[in-house]
């Protein structure tokens, strides 16, 4: 082991292949896994996700997944202080903490910190959720953009949760929200080393998410969903509802599409998915290239 203590994340696009890659590099390194994935906090949320199957889970030993209800809005706030306590055990117990993941909003959240924003505020948060119901989300992405064009630049126009956030701390605060994440971060009390798996083909990548949400229609994602509102009292505002796959699918179960259109829909927003991590894995030149990790590791265990 190092002499510092030391975690490693692996980031990159949904169906770039990092998992396949983490568990590889378990099966060689004393490694421990910690989800970077803001859906896979939910229990019940298995296929849509690509959780870990059981076998993989009891291989390698996988931190942060299935630790939130679907009724809970699970934030970059929690995951942070989960994520610093998850990789804290893991040195304790003289393993390698290995993040793994998409969700750059977390990642960021525990590289960088979280800021001094202000809390919820109910009425800002009606008052913009009867904006968009009576103008839609892409105006009011608009309006943000006019405001605060760094935090649109990183937010699709489609993404209610984040538009909200970012208008409502805008209004609550009159300043920016990209300026108030600019503060000074608290430090971890470990270091970490980032590395991003970028395909270069897109048109692979492309192939590979049209392959992967073909099969997870097939094994059930439908009858998952279905048995999911069964259990559950949701509705689509949940963060848990707005995660790709299930949007598209809980609009098929309210018949406002068919299974053509439930699957072209979540394939374009996973194709939009991904291109946004992409956009923001390059806007972080402190990740290392993923084929340099091997070697880290190695560096790390020698």
């Amino acid at each position: 082991m190092t002499r510092h203590p030391v975690a490693f994340a692996l980031l990159g696009p949904t169906a770039s292949g990092k998992s396949a890659l983490a568990l590889a590099l378990a099966a060689r390194f004393p490694l421990e896994i910690v989800s970077v994935d803001s859906a896979q906090v939910y229990r019940g949320l298995d296929i849509g996700t690509a959780k870990p199957s059981a076998g993989e889970r009891a291989r390698v030993a996988h931190h942060l997944i299935d630790i939130a209800e679907p009724t809970e809005r699970y934030s970059a706030g929690r995951f942070r202080a989960d994520a610093i306590a998850a990789v804290q055990a893991i040195l304790a117990r003289g393993r390698i903490p290995l993040l793994v993941g998409g969700t750059m909003l977390y990642y960021r959240a525990l590289a960088a910190g979280l800021h001094a924003l202000p809390a919820a505020d109910p009425a800002i948060r009606a008052a913009i959720e009867a904006e968009a119901r009576a103008r839609g989300w892409p105006a009011l992405h608009a309006e943000l953009a006019r405001a605060d064009p760094e935090a649109a630049a990183r937010i699709a126009p489609r993404d209610a949760q984040r538009i909200q956030r970012a208008l409502e701390v805008l209004r609550a605060t009159g300043t920016p929200i990209s300026r108030l994440q600019r503060g000074e971060a608290p430090r971890l009390p470990f270091a970490l080393r980032g590395f991003a798996l970028v395909p270069p083909d897109r048109a692979e990548l492309h192939r590979r998410i049209a392959a992967r949400l073909d099969a997870m229609l097939a094994a059930g994602l439908v009858e998952e969903l279905r048995e999911l509102r069964r259990r559950y009292r949701l509705d689509p505002s949940l963060p848990s509802m707005r995660a790709v796959g299930y949007r598209q699918a809980w609009r098929y179960l309210e018949g406002e599409i068919d299974a053509a259109q439930l699957r072209e829909q979540a394939l374009a927003a996973t194709r939009q998915l991904a291109k946004r991590q992409i956009t923001w894995l390059r806007a972080m030149p402190e990740l290392a290239p993923a084929t340099e990790l091997r070697a880290a590791l190695s560096r790390a265990t020698g």
